[in-house]
């Protein structure tokens, strides 16, 4: 927001502080030189409206961009957005065609209920019959990659592979999916497998008001018995700015008519539904608490209930790394009995092991499906995830140091030699503010500051700035706006990607304050 006025002025103070003119020492000549130059280049981006508008909006990559030279001189910065986005356009294209989006799922199922379900006469002459029985008795993969063929066409290739009890099949899928308008798209699906027939769908998306939509899908599969037609239509509207309304109804093999009401919020995840179909028929309600901590932590409950019976689920999932989310979900149901669901989502690629523990409400296997993964859990981040994670970020650290040190150590050069100049500068302020009583800056340091004990191994990293900040007062005030202080005169990161405060001790009208602010946080003094 700063009008040309200010940035001539700041631009004259700053060429009154860097004028080589202004230093007799050669050392000081030279680095005056590359600073006054620095700042040069700086006043002409900003004192043109178009470059300061590119630069306003998008920053220095936004100077950096390709086609820039063939754009008119005399548009407005709205016009300057547009071409900006056109130029992003034409590179998330070239980009597109790159991208296939890859997605998977494998799940594994175990049935352990020989831990809880034996009986011991059964197993007295049978050799070995002290160990319990574990199986796998299924298994599914599936996956399926995008292959972008324009902006807004797009083929899907997937496929699938199941076994159960040592029967099983697969599939293959190939779908063409065009993007008509902003409000809709529709998509072609071709499949074949072993145990079906060919498959032919149709699915149409669109928008029917800002507030609703609307989603068909029309599928022919064939297979010995003849042609078997489904037909799915779903019907969403926004209720309000959180919850959504769905009537589904399903025509076909296994026809029902599903309503449901999903209520998400930053701290919450709420969902009713009710179906009528053949041959389920069934109520569920569920609810799921989100924690506002850094591992988004999410605790989770529902309860459903038909004619197939009752089932009462709950766990917990969270962020074990950056590309990580590990869950558990206890299921306890009549007369489905006791299983543990363990899902790990590792970027686009979901694991999934259902274990079937009993076919009894045993209150034993409700407990050992509660506690163990909870055990386990707190057992691994403590001795593994955590370790793991805190060296993780040490190598990424490291990496970031020694990718950026040339630049860093340039930019503590050019710190160096602007607290050199700024000597003089600084001796006349402190003076001026000496003779008003106003502020002078005792004190300064940035960096990496240690306050809590539980950090008190890790090493402080912090620079005297004192000299820069006083240079920086102006009618007994500082100001500094909301950005990273490590680009002010006099400053540079001495703790690369970690987190930086600045430090401030300081006398106004003979009384001493301190004040501690973010990297980022706006800053006044004297506080009023």
């Amino acid at each position: 927001q700063a009008s040309q006025e200010e940035l001539k002025a700041a631009y004259r103070r700053l060429c009154m502080l860097y004028h080589p003119d202004k230093h007799r020492d050669p050392e000081l000549k030279t680095q005056a030189e590359r600073l006054f130059n620095l700042v040069h280049q700086a006043y002409e981006v900003l004192s043109d409206p178009q470059t300061r508008a590119i630069y306003d909006i998008y920053g220095r990559r936004g100077l950096e961009m390709e086609g820039w030279e063939v754009v008119e001189r005399k548009r407005t910065p709205a016009e300057i957005r547009e071409e900006f986005e056109r130029l992003q356009r034409e590179r998330e294209e070239r980009r597109l065609q790159q991208r296939t989006n890859p997605k998977g799922t494998i799940s594994v199922g175990i049935d352990a209920t020989d831990l809880f379900d034996r009986y011991d006469e059964e197993y007295e002459d049978v050799p070995g019959s002290s160990f319990p029985q574990i199986e796998i008795n299924k298994m599914h993969i599936s996956q399926s990659i995008e292959a972008p063929l324009t902006a807004t066409d797009t083929a899907i290739l997937s496929g699938n592979l199941s076994t159960q009890n040592g029967n099983g099949g697969g599939s293959i899928n190939l779908a063409l999916r065009r993007v008509t308008s902003a409000k809709g798209w529709g998509e072609l699906e071709f499949g074949a497998g072993d145990l079906q027939g060919p498959l032919f769908g149709l699915k149409i998306f669109r928008n029917l008001t800002p507030r609703c939509f609307i989603t068909t899908n029309c599928a022919l599969q064939f297979s010995s018995r003849g042609i078997r037609p489904g037909l799915t239509t779903v019907l969403a509207r926004n209720l309000d700015k959180n919850t959504m309304g769905y009537l589904q109804w399903r025509w076909g093999i296994q026809s029902a008519m599903n309503t449901s009401i999903v209520r998400d919020t930053k701290t919450s995840h709420f969902t009713v539904a009710l179906q009528l179909g053949i041959p389920h028929s069934f109520m569920m309600v569920s609810y799921q608490h989100k924690f506002q901590d850094e591992d988004q932590t999410r605790v989770k409950g529902s309860l459903k209930a038909g004619f197939f019976g009752t089932i009462v689920e709950y766990g917990a999932e969270r962020k074990i790394s950056r590309h990580s989310i590990l869950g558990a979900t206890v299921s306890v149901g009549v007369p489905q009995g006791v299983s543990l669901k363990i899902k790990l989502n590792r970027a686009s690629q979901t694991y999934f092991f259902p274990v079937h523990l009993t076919d009894q409400l045993l209150p034993s296997a409700v407990f050992y499906a509660t506690v163990g993964p909870l055990v386990v859990y707190f057992a691994m981040h403590r001795l593994i995830i955590k370790p793991y994670l805190r060296a993780q970020k040490e190598r990424e650290l490291e990496k970031q140091r020694e990718s950026t040190a040339s630049d860093i150590l340039q930019k503590k050069q050019e710190a160096e030699a602007a607290v050199r100049l700024m000597q003089e500068s600084v001796r006349r302020i402190i003076e001026a503010e000496e003779a008003r009583m106003g502020l002078i800056v005792v004190n300064a340091w940035y960096g990496k500051f240690v306050n809590d004990n539980s950090r008190k191994n890790e090493k402080v990293k912090v620079i005297d700035v004192t000299v820069p900040l006083q240079c920086l007062v102006k009618d007994s005030k500082l100001i500094l706006t909301e950005a990273s202080k490590a680009g002010l005169p006099g400053f540079y990161d001495p703790c690369v990607g970690e987190e930086k405060s600045l430090k401030v001790l300081y006398q106004f009208r003979g009384v001493l304050h301190q004040v501690m602010s973010a990297d980022n946080e706006a800053l006044r003094i004297p506080k009023q």
